[in-house]
């Protein structure tokens, strides 16, 4: 995108703009100075802004006293710019991870048209396409509303979809952007095309929407591609979430969970849980609220295991949802163990 004069940018694109007129160096180390999730949506604008007229760059440098006479060329910008400066940063890794967020940021916005269709709609609009166009616009969804999606399709279909997702490669904006007309060109929106930028998919896409998709959608995909494909399968398991997953949060971080959960569901849901799950559950409770979770578990008497399934997805769910408003850290299987 170019900012011609006399254009109003935003607080990111003004931070942006700013990082792009220091030397490589310097502006590194002012990006650590934010969160991950400012650094990305300032990367986002970078990538965007490849160039920024020079008097609206002399303008935004200006506020900024001890660069001011630094806005006197022309800005470059750019998806190079964006990964160098992040990597000066933040390192290799965890450039890679805040330019994957930021690719699937704007990718989706070639199907925003879709965010605010009903999930039975954009199930129906995309029921007589092949599975790998129906994967390719799921994985640009939000989550929440591509697991309800998901959940639409007949069992077959829905396995095929997910194998797609799980296994895609990088889709060109091309053929995003090719896809996306002729979807808005059949459901009628009327919505002008936006740049769009690499699509990434693989395990990470599918993980975010069964993470969202309700306990039967995540049990019936799990056991179609374990049929299929159980490497595939296995390795989607391992990054999944489950109710043993509680024992890889920080003490603080149980506490916050256990209150916004029913003291009836947690009752049910560590009928037969793990040692290590158990304690780390009642040595983050007050002495009063654990006997009150001792009584409720007396009480429950003999329960199937569908009831307590349900109970663990709910307390599942509570901590995706505590961990995507970034309330909390979640510790995956392949990080680093914590050590007592």
């Amino acid at each position: 995108m170019n900012v011609a004069k006399g254009a109003t940018l935003s607080g990111a694109q003004k931070a942006a703009v700013v990082l792009m007129n220091m030397d490589p160096l310097r502006a590194a180390a002012v990006m650590k100075q934010f969160d991950e999730h400012e650094a990305e949506e300032i990367a986002g604008e970078i990538i965007r802004l490849r160039r920024v007229d020079a008097q609206v760059a002399e303008q935004t440098l200006a506020e900024f006293h001890t660069l001011a006479t630094r806005g006197l060329h022309q800005t470059r910008g750019g998806r190079d710019f964006a990964v160098g400066l992040l990597e000066a940063s933040f390192g290799a890794e965890k450039a890679a991870g805040v330019m994957s967020r930021v690719a699937s940021t704007m990718a989706g916005r070639a199907f925003e048209f879709l965010d605010a269709a009903e999930s039975s709609h954009v199930q129906a609009l995309l029921s007589d396409e092949l599975p790998q166009t129906a994967a390719l616009v799921l994985a640009h969804l939000r989550p929440e509303h591509a697991s309800a999606v998901l959940a639409g399709f007949e069992e077959s279909a829905r396995t095929d979809v997910a194998q797609c997702i799980a296994t895609m490669g990088v889709a060109t904006p091309e053929a995003v952007r090719i896809l996306a007309d002729t979807l808005k060109l059949r459901t009628g929106a009327v919505v002008s095309s936006r740049d769009s930028f690499d699509v990434v998919g693989g395990i990470q896409p599918l993980v975010e929407i069964i993470n969202r998709s309700d306990l039967a959608t995540e049990r019936a995909v799990l056991e179609g591609l374990e049929l299929r494909d159980p490497v595939l399968a296995e390795e989607l398991r391992s990054r999944m979430l489950t109710f043993e997953d509680i024992v890889r949060l920080e003490r603080r971080d149980v506490q916050q969970l256990l209150r916004g959960i029913d003291v009836r569901v947690l009752a049910v849901a560590m009928k037969g849980a793990s040692e290590p799950v158990s304690e780390m559950i009642r040595s983050n409770m007050s002495e009063r609220n654990r006997d009150v979770l001792d009584d409720e578990i007396l009480s429950t008497g003999p329960l199937r295991l569908s009831q307590v399934e349900e109970a663990r997805a709910e307390v599942v769910r509570a901590i995706r949802t505590l961990e995507a408003d970034g309330q909390i850290t979640v510790t995956r299987g392949d990080d680093d163990a914590y050590l007592d």
